[in-house]
Formats: structure tokens, sequence, C-alpha cells
């Protein structure tokens, strides 16, 4: 039986955006199935201590700066760190990621998750305007019927449950991995992901 690695993540991160396609790397390299879990990071912050960018001291909003940069050139992976479109609330983008999934399979989702951070990150686009989010789904090849989709009950019950299992399982931050109960936050963490994979566990 594969391995399952539980994806936790807010359409708006950055560090989501530099991680995601390693991590589609690791788990295709590994044999893993990947469980794309877009969650409320509005309520996971609430109940974890965290705090949107706004609110984070002058100090810290400075150096996620420096950081940015530092990790899109050593990835290779380009990223503009102050786009015109963010801050940017994530729920709707969030829960249609949820309803290609729901109606597409995961493949697709990740897909479309990939090129909507993308879009935000690179191509300085919207994500929260349903124009936006129309053209992304037609550049995907993906029907606009989704946009639809995502406003039904059906992808506020998974977006409801995808955070509800993330605070059970301690998540604070995006993006998360978990792998049968161990967390993994950050994509900085994708080099601990891919060894517990491989059959490391934490001792003890």
């Amino acid at each position: 039986m594969s391995q399952v690695i539980e994806y936790y993540i807010a359409p708006q991160s950055p560090w989501a955006y530099l991680g995601h396609q390693r991590l589609r790397d690791i788990a295709a390299a590994a044999g893993a199935r990947i469980e794309l879990r877009p969650a409320d990071y509005g309520r996971i912050f609430a109940v974890s201590g965290g705090l949107p960018l706004p609110k984070r001291a002058p100090q810290r909003q400075a150096y996620r700066l420096v950081e940015l940069r530092r990790f899109s050139q050593q990835l290779g992976v380009a990223l503009n760190p102050q786009p015109t479109h963010f801050p940017v609330p994530g729920d709707d983008a969030a829960r249609l990621i949820i309803a290609v999934q729901q109606q597409d399979g995961t493949a697709a989702a990740l897909d479309f998750t990939g090129a909507l951070m993308r879009a935000l990150w690179v191509q300085d686009r919207h994500i929260a305007d349903p124009a936006t989010l129309a053209a992304l789904l037609a550049e995907q090849g993906l029907p606009a019927q989704r946009l639809d989709d995502a406003r039904a009950h059906a992808a506020q019950q998974a977006y409801d449950a995808n955070t509800e299992r993330a605070i059970a399982l301690g998540v604070f931050g995006a993006p998360s991995y978990v792998v049968d109960g161990e967390l993994f936050w950050g994509q900085d963490r994708l080099d601990f992901l891919q060894r517990r994979l491989a059959g490391a566990h934490l001792p003890g």
C-alpha cells in the first residue's frame, strides 16, 4: 500500500508555491499518494497563535522578504516577493481547488493549484477575482462550471473538514505535510519528508 501525504495549504502562501512541484516530485519518486487539503488558516491561526502577515512585527515582515528571495534563488523557482494583489483572501481559491478535486481528481487539482499559485507569485494576477479564477480554469482546460461547484455545500463542507482535521493534527502554518500522523511544517522541511517516506522514523 502506498504511503499518503496529507498536504495542507493556503493557496495564497508563497511557501506553498515554492515547495509545490518539489513535493509532487518527491511523492512520485517514493510512490506516495498526495491528499490535497486546502484549509482555512484564519481559523487555524486563531487556535494556534499565528498572526496574519499585516499584523506581524515589521522586523518579521522584512525578514520574510529576505527569505523569500533566498529560497527563490536557491531553488531556481521564479517568484515576485511583493506582488500587487497581496495580501489576498484565499477562501474562494481554496474552495475552487476543492471543487476541481471533487469533480476532476487530485492530479487535476494539483495542476490547478500550481497554476493558481504561479498566477499570484509570478504573473501578478488577482486570485480572489472571479474573472481571474475563470481564466485560470480555462487555461487548465477545466469547465467554468467549477466556479459554481466551488460555491456549493460540498466544497464548503470539505473545506471545513480539512480545517478541523488540520487543527486536530496540530497544523499551524502553510504548507504542512503529514505522513502517518507525523507533521512537517514548511517547504524547507521537504528533505525530512523525503527521508520519512524512505523509511526514516523519529527515535522513541
